[in-house]
């Protein structure tokens, strides 16, 4: 009996399970502690590098070269980072400390090139910029069993630049007119000024004042050039460049589907702007100094010309007095007085204006009555306390008189079978001033083409800004002979002021510069 009881425990395996567990437990509690160490380990190491990743971002964002630029982007990146880091053994905040040397020193480091071989040394150079987080650990909570106490040192560097993007707008850009005196353009001491900008059709290097376009992914050619330039939905995407890559040739035919801005449409449009133009609609306020007689869209005979007795000023200083002003055809936006005196002008800025336009002819002419005292009252936020009007505003002003019942928009026959064009005559009613976008808004680029030697094809010119920019006239010729005052290939704006990026400032356009972006 006794003999069988030993054998049955001998061969009894119940229970064999158990001591398999208790041999395991040692290499389950060791593993259980590894990843979850491993977790504490990888989430901290997160938290740093999305900390040094935020921080190089908002630092990117502030190199534009200007003045300043490396003392702000430290001080956003040290103003971003302050985080708590939870999963540290610390438990402390992350901060940086801003620093204002453009160098390749310290926590927050400075480049020229994206290699980062060559260090920073001025605001200018500056064009890329890296963040390093100080180093932390996670004590370990299990690995101990293991041997091990503490992670080591992990730390968060990122490394960003800033790229510009150019989306839906006309790529215009013009050679900034007072780059030898102003290279930065202080676009708001310029407000309410005309600029003649000039075509170049000799070839060769651009200079102040000169006018191109700029390459983008709607297509090449002037036919698409002319696309950009006329619809209110111009085509092509957002392209993100280090600089602009101007376009060749003078193209000057594009220059018709600019005019529709203006609501003057040539012969041939229908590749740029669809059938019965529709694709490019004037403005609801399309006044201009040319007069239609015969009924055309186009510029030119049975189409829209120079009047029979123009405003053609002698002096770049007074006014038209009553006896003067009260012969002439009613005015379109004028140039600035001493652009219109002659073709060169006689401004002493050259191709940029005073500001200074015949406001007491246009208002006689045109039977406007008196000029309003106060244009602070009239809600024009992007030009406000100035005590006469600029030519933008005077556009926005007829257009919200004339939609309260005004008759500032009604066109008038003038002797001689001429007509003219203050509401629409082609294709109306039109697109409202402020609209988005407004028909006669351009953003255009300003670039110092001197110092970026640019030529008809120029790769990577930096780009200073964007401006708004108000289109007063028709690009046309006006004049013969020696008494041409400007040529068809001209054209003459009006400065607003500085393009809002992420969107125009008044025309609502789409348009984004300085994107940050990260490299590594």
């Amino acid at each position: 009996m006794k003999a069988t009881k030993t054998k049955r425990f001998i061969g009894d395996e119940s229970g064999a399970v158990a001591a398999t567990y208790a041999l395991a437990l040692i290499p389950l509690v060791a593993f259980a502690g590894v990843a979850f160490d491993y977790a504490r380990v990888m989430g901290m190491d997160s938290e740093l590098q999305n900390g040094a990743d935020q921080a190089a971002l908002a630092a990117a964002s502030q190199l534009d070269g200007r003045a300043g630029a490396c003392a702000r982007a430290s001080q956003a990146a040290s103003t971003m980072l302050n985080n708590l880091v939870v999963l540290a053994s610390d438990s402390d905040f992350i901060t940086l400390t801003a620093e204002d040397g453009c160098d390749a020193a310290g926590q927050i480091r400075f480049y020229q090139d994206k290699a980062k071989t060559t260090a920073a040394t001025a605001d200018d150079n500056a064009n890329y910029v890296e963040v390093y987080v100080d180093a932390r650990q996670v004590d370990y909570a299990l690995l101990p069993i293991t041997g091990r106490l503490a992670s080591g040192a992990l730390e968060g560097i990122a490394f960003a630049g800033l790229g510009s993007a150019i989306c839906k707008v006309p790529p215009v850009m013009m050679c900034n007119p007072q780059e030898a005196s102003d290279p930065e353009f202080d676009t708001a001491a310029y407000a309410g000024h005309g600029v003649r900008l000039i075509a170049n059709d000799q070839g060769g290097l651009y200079g102040p004042g000169v006018f191109g376009y700029l390459e983008t992914n709607a297509g090449s050619g002037a036919s698409a050039t002319a696309q950009t330039l006329g619809r209110v939905d111009p085509p092509g995407d957002c392209i993100q460049v280090d600089g602009a890559d101007v376009k060749p040739g003078l193209q000057v035919s594009v220059l018709d589907a600019l005019n529709t801005r203006v609501g003057v449409f040539a012969n041939g449009l229908n590749n740029a702007c669809g059938a019965n133009n529709g694709l490019c609609p004037p403005p609801a306020n399309a006044r201009i100094d040319l007069l239609q007689k015969g009924g055309q869209c186009r510029i030119g005979n049975s189409g829209f010309q120079v009047g029979p007795n123009p405003y053609r000023p002698t002096s770049p200083v007074n006014d038209l007095t009553t006896a003067e002003w009260t012969p002439l055809d009613p005015m379109g936006f004028p140039r600035d007085k001493c652009h219109a005196v002659s073709q060169l002008g006689s401004c002493t800025l050259g191709p940029m204006g005073d500001g200074n336009w015949d406001r007491t002819a246009y208002y006689g002419t045109n039977g406007l009555g008196s000029m309003p005292t106060s244009w602070s009252n009239y809600g024009y936020a992007e030009l406000s306390g100035r005590s006469t009007p600029t030519r933008y505003q005077q556009y926005r002003w007829e257009y919200d008189q004339a939609a309260a019942g005004g008759s500032q928009l009604t066109n008038v026959n003038v002797t001689g079978g001429y007509r003219t064009q203050r509401s629409p005559l082609c294709h109306g009613p039109g697109v409202a001033p402020a609209a988005t976008p407004d028909r006669r808004v351009l953003s255009i680029a300003v670039i110092n083409c001197v110092a970026e030697a640019v030529g008809s094809n120029t790769t990577d010119a930096r780009i200073q800004k964007f401006v708004d920019v108000f289109l007063v006239e028709p690009s046309a010729r006006r004049g013969s002979g020696s008494n041409i005052i400007t040529e068809a290939s001209d054209v003459y704006v009006e400065i607003i002021g500085e393009t809002t990026l992420g969107g125009g400032a008044n025309q609502g356009q789409e348009i984004r510069k300085d994107v940050p972006y990260l490299i590594e």
